[in-house]
């Protein structure tokens, strides 16, 4: 499967970003061109059944999306030698599982990723694909107004049943493969307290960003931004 990607910049350094359920590389609005006056030439990929990329494939019935398959799918679209990869909630899991499967990335920061132990039940998400541009902003009282345009963008190309890669759920990884950094939103819902100690017996590093939601990039982006350092 051949995904969709979007490029800023044209650095000697490589960035890859990775969005969340729902969202595309429109996502990183802000945070590529950000990352592309630091030197980076920035990939945004469109995971399977988002943005431009394919919708998954099989019989009527028949489950369509796996994480293993995202997981191939990205390594296939990652470019040669990057440097530093961003991967938010789901694109967090699909990042982790990609790397853990051999994709060569230098430093890997997964924002508040979608790592529950716990079965959820998945049905609100799938009902947001119907979401109205006055309920998305209701919702992200924090986001700029191109944000909230962009995730209407988002949900229109989205396919709901995406929401399968994440039954059962993924739970923690079981080490840092690479240099890896944690961004969780202020209090995560994803990541429970117990789960963060666990993430730095495992050598994690780990960083809150105050006050942010599940979408810190969107919700907090100086803060987002200002979390990274070191990092990317």
């Amino acid at each position: 499967m051949q995904l969709t990607t979007h490029t800023w910049g044209a650095g000697d350094r490589v960035a890859l970003l990775v969005h969340g359920m729902m969202a595309d590389h429109r996502t990183w609005r802000r945070v590529g061109p950000a990352l592309a006056d630091r030197g980076y030439r920035v990939v945004g990929v469109d995971l399977p059944g988002h943005g431009g990329s394919p919708r998954g494939g099989g019989a009527d019935g028949a489950r369509r999306y796996r994480l293993d398959d995202m997981a191939l799918a990205l390594a296939a679209a990652c470019p040669h030698g990057v440097d530093a990869a961003v991967g938010h909630s789901l694109g967090a899991v699909v990042l982790e599982r990609a790397i853990g499967r051999g994709m060569a990335v230098e430093r890997a920061v997964y924002s508040d990723p979608a790592w529950r132990s716990e079965p959820h039940d998945l049905a609100p998400a799938r009902a947001y694909k119907h979401a109205t541009r006055d309920e998305i902003r209701a919702a992200n009282p924090r986001w700029e107004a191109a944000a909230v345009d962009d995730e209407v963008a988002c949900l229109a190309l989205w396919d709901p049943d995406t929401v399968t890669v994440l039954e059962p759920p993924p739970g923690l990884p079981a080490s840092a493969v690479r240099p890896s950094l944690v961004l969780l939103a202020d209090p995560s819902e994803r990541v429970t307290p117990g789960g963060q100690e666990l993430l730095r017996a495992r050598r994690f590093a780990l960083r809150t960003v105050p006050g942010a939601g599940h979408s810190i990039h969107r919700d907090d982006f100086p803060g987002f931004m200002s979390a990274l350092s070191g990092w990317v």
